[in-house]
């Protein structure tokens, strides 16, 4: 019965320390959010669209927090003072024959 106790504790306290915050970003100024993703190193944006559709994204502070396959680039979100506030999110790098193999070192 320890044995469950312990393990069940462990699984609780790993799970709550990877939980990713998620936020309306019309709801905060553009710099607000950026720093946001910057002192927590990824958070979801969640948004309503002018046609009424949730928009939704893990935005990112840099490259380490994608996937092996992945990459940081720019993205616009709309914020409450800008339209186009400027954060990273991961995105699938480009490897066909002729596209080039830089990896820009984007970071917020």
């Amino acid at each position: 019965m320890r044995t469950i106790f312990i393990t069940a504790a462990i699984a609780l306290v790993a799970t709550q320390s990877f939980a990713i915050s998620r936020m309306n970003p019309l709801s905060m100024t553009c710099e607000r959010a950026r720093a946001t993703v910057h002192n927590e190193g990824a958070v979801i944006f969640r948004w309503t669209s002018p046609r009424g559709l949730p928009i939704y994204d893990r935005f990112i502070r840099n490259s380490r927090y994608c996937e092996a396959n992945e990459n940081a680039e720019w993205k616009n979100i709309p914020t409450r003072d800008d339209p186009s506030c400027p954060v990273l999110a991961c995105r699938n790098l480009d490897l066909r024959p002729g596209s080039g193999f830089f990896i820009p070192d984007n970071s917020l």
